[in-house]
């Protein structure tokens, strides 16, 4: 019996011990598609991302709802989500791809995956930074994507205000998956 409850124990804490998975629900994205010089800018921020980082394998998942990304106008958060990502049947954005060669250290990144936006998946690579402390890992990058890329077309009387580019940051303080 004794043998029995030292193994128990032992695999209770050998599965905590090597956990390496990393999550947030509170992860940032933040879509800046504003034409330089225009008086409206075309700027949202994401506060309710989820994702969820592999320390051992370098792998990461993000996903945000359309309908989380909040504007300075009422009316142009309807717009993003009625007339360009068609929130109602397209309700999520997501990334999955893996941190290249992370070895549990702070540093510099190459991250490479899979974006899907407007329900059209294109690969990505990018540098991602990374931070360790206090038990939690932060991952923050940009990247540039092209609009029509992903299906989303600037009509002509928005292009005084709408890019045909945007820039996407993240922002990810990951803790330790309970």
């Amino acid at each position: 019996m004794k043998k029995i409850i030292v193994t128990i124990v032992c695999l209770v804490f050998s599965s905590v011990m090597f956990s390496q998975k990393m999550m947030t629900r509170t992860g940032e994205i933040k879509f800046d598609a504003t034409v330089p010089g225009a008086m409206d800018p075309v700027i949202a921020t994401n506060t309710t991302a989820s994702s969820i980082f592999d320390k051992t394998t370098g792998e990461l998942v993000v996903q945000g709802m359309v309908k989380s990304f909040k504007f300075k106008s009422p009316l142009m958060e309807e717009h993003f989500n009625e007339n360009y990502m068609e929130s109602d049947k397209l309700p999520k954005t997501s990334f999955k791809g893996k941190i290249v060669g992370y070895d549990g250290k702070a540093g510099s990144y190459e991250v490479d995956g899979d974006l899907t936006i407007h329900g059209v998946t294109n690969k990505v690579k990018t540098k991602v930074a990374v931070t360790n402390g206090g038990g939690k890992v932060s991952i923050s990058g940009t990247f540039t994507i092209k609009l029509n890329d992903y299906k989303l077309e600037v009509p002509a009387m928005a292009k005084k205000t709408l890019a045909e580019t945007a820039k996407i940051s993240i922002k990810l303080e990951l803790e330790d998956k309970k």
